[in-house]
């Protein structure tokens, strides 16, 4: 698999909470001209950053995020709204507090609140696999099949830890078959995103493989 199948797969992000307009932008034109599967981007510059790309580039964003303890009205409403916005993709962060309480059925009908206010766009859910216990893992992989959601995502990048080897050959004997996976936070290297692939990723949330596909074009003149 060489770099740009790789670039094929991933979600070029921008989170950070001090990223302006000049940022998005810059990853709006590095997405469309590396050829990534989307941008991921605050919620505040969905509307901006839609009418920048057109349709040449596809808008993710994210919702509940990072924390996910906002309410399922809450949610619901930041999803109606980006998507009214123009964004064709949606990260959402579970409620973990449901997830350790045993409250699986409320995680499922918020997943499947969410998804209805996506009217058809993707839905992927972030677990925060690094919060989790293996057994509150493999239920999640049950939990967002069932709700409906198009993929599980591993980690938002802003908690104790990222995506691993073993989190997703995991999802992968466990997930539904029509859930795919993505691997986010700290995914560093080709290396590393082709790896994650090969276990069974379908996307990867990134912020660092276009900047590493630049310095090699640098570098080789």
């Amino acid at each position: 698999m060489d770099r740009q199948e790789i670039l094929k797969h991933v979600d070029h992000t921008q989170l950070a909470q001090t990223a302006g307009w000049d940022a998005i932008q810059t990853l709006c034109d590095e997405a469309i001209s590396y050829g990534t599967a989307s941008v991921c981007i605050p919620p505040s510059f969905v509307k901006q950053a839609k009418e920048y790309v057109g349709d040449k580039m596809a808008v993710c964003t994210v919702i509940g995020f990072p924390n996910g303890y906002a309410t399922t009205a809450v949610k619901v409403f930041e999803t109606e709204q980006a998507v009214g916005e123009g964004a064709d993709e949606i990260d959402m962060v579970i409620n973990l507090g449901w997830v350790k309480d045993g409250q699986y059925d409320q995680v499922e009908q918020e997943i499947r609140a969410v998804k209805e206010a996506c009217k058809g766009k993707i839905l992927k859910v972030i677990i925060e696999t690094c919060l989790l216990t293996r057994e509150e893992k493999i239920r999640m992989c049950q939990v967002v099949g069932d709700a409906g959601a198009d993929y599980i995502k591993t980690s938002t990048g802003f908690s104790t830890a990222g995506a691993t080897w073993e989190d997703i050959e995991l999802f992968g004997k466990h997930v539904a078959k029509n859930v795919k996976i993505k691997a986010a936070g700290g995914v560093s290297s080709f290396e590393d995103a082709r790896r994650f692939l090969e276990l069974g990723a379908d996307r990867l949330g990134s912020s660092r493989m276009v900047r590493l596909m630049k310095e090699e074009e640098e570098k080789h003149g």
